[in-house]
């Protein structure tokens, strides 16, 4: 690990299907302001886990990625107020970061420790005019649907994009 490495903090996702990924990304390359883009669509699970556990977070994603793939749903648009994303339901996923923030406990910042809403972020950072625009938008014709979840991911982050540590596939 270099020094820079040892100060990162590491960020959790789980990565989508391909086929879904690359419908959220279309999005967020059409609706996220392109000065502030700089990572490809995401379902965060944790924003900023400290890198010493990194070695037991590995153990831990290796694990949970043994089961089956968690069910989803694309449940519903959600407004951010600045933005819109789309709220993901998945008990199975949630379960896996619950473990995961129970293991992790004591190193948990204020926002990792709270209340978890699985989404993905298609707009953040525009005028409150133009988010409510797009949610009118894409509540149109909106329905419910399953979505992949194919596996665990982290992440370095040193300011700008963020730096594959780790990808972990979940079976079938």
């Amino acid at each position: 690990m270099t020094a820079a490495t040892a100060t990162a903090p590491i960020i959790v996702t789980a990565l989508l299907g391909p086929d879904d990924f690359a419908w959220f990304d279309g999005l967020r390359q059409r609706h996220f302001p392109p000065e502030r883009n700089h990572l490809s669509a995401h379902l965060t699970m944790f924003h900023h886990l400290p890198p010493s556990i990194g070695d037991e977070l590995d153990r831990r994603l290796a694990q949970a990625v043994r089961a089956p793939a968690p069910a989803a749903t694309l449940a519903s648009v959600m407004k951010l107020g600045r933005g819109t994303a789309f709220r993901i339901d998945s008990p199975d996923l949630a379960a896996i970061r619950s473990d995961l923030a129970h293991a992790f406990a004591d190193c948990l910042t204020p926002q990792d420790a709270g209340g978890w809403r699985a989404h993905v972020t298609i707009q953040n950072k525009v005028e409150p005019r133009e988010a409510a625009a797009l949610y009118a938008n894409l509540m149109k014709g909106f329905c419910p649907r399953p979505v992949r979840i194919a596996g665990l991911a982290s992440w370095w982050y040193r300011g700008g994009p963020w730096e594959l540590r780790a990808r972990f596939a979940f079976r079938g």
